[in-house]
């Protein structure tokens, strides 16, 4: 519902709406350092981050909120999560130039249920609900990487970034827990997709807000929106 904008109507205005240690002192400070000389050069890079979990994620940036990390998202938007959860930041050897705001981004294949965290749940959930669950995990993976305490700066949580309404809607008490939230991200989707005339209809709405769809009468123009129904449909198709 990760990529928390003014336009994003699940976590916007209008609908509903992220890996061992902490870093040493001095490995922060010269990643600072780093980042300082980046931006300041014609042509930005981006940077890998790894999570404790063995997972990846490219990232525009990053800086710490007090405890936390905010991730800055290619395709635009943020994720908050704990410091203790990110291993390591390594610079990302692909240029990243700006502004990069119409073009795809590239992500990593949705990988099989069986090697990804909650495989399990969203296998039976989507069974249940009569959603592929090879697009539940691409919304996972583009919402929240992943990573059940996953927090944008619009509100949405936990790993499908169910925001607040959202929650309350499906009866959600802790959107944090992997089950619940799981649940109500896929009964949210398939109310959407049984609203809406085709999938990547839905997967604006469950960005940008059913509201925004109705009122541009198909995909709005916002280019995080389009970047998120393009990196989603492109997972869901490998």
């Amino acid at each position: 519902m990760m990529q928390p904008n003014a336009h994003r109507g699940h976590r916007g205005n209008e609908g509903h709406g992220g890996t061992s240690r902490f870093l040493t002192a001095r490995t922060f400070v010269s990643f600072v350092a780093f980042v300082s000389f980046v931006s300041i050069s014609a042509q930005a890079h981006a940077e890998i981050v790894f999570f404790s979990s063995g997972r990846t994620l490219s990232v525009k940036g990053h800086h710490a909120d007090g405890d936390n990390l905010v991730l800055q998202l290619r395709g635009g938007g943020e994720i908050v999560c704990e410091s203790s959860i990110v291993a390591r930041f390594a610079p990302d050897e692909v240029p990243y130039p700006e502004p990069e705001i119409e073009r795809p981004i590239a992500v990593a294949a949705v990988e099989p249920a069986s090697d990804v965290p909650f495989g399990a749940i969203i296998d039976k959930v989507s069974a249940q609900q009569d959603i592929p669950a090879k697009l539940v995990r691409a919304v996972i993976q583009v919402e929240s990487a992943y990573q059940e305490r996953a927090r944008s700066p619009k509100g949405a949580m936990g790993l499908m970034q169910l925001m607040p309404a959202t929650a309350r809607l499906y009866g959600v008490a802790d959107p944090y827990d992997p089950q619940s939230n799981i649940e109500a991200g896929i009964k949210h989707l398939k109310s959407l997709m049984g609203r809406l005339p085709s999938v990547a209809l839905a997967l604006a709405a469950y960005n940008a807000g059913e509201g925004a769809v109705q009122r541009f009468n198909g995909i709005p123009p916002y280019a995080e929106t389009r970047n998120y129904v393009s990196r989603i449909l492109s997972l869901t198709n490998r």
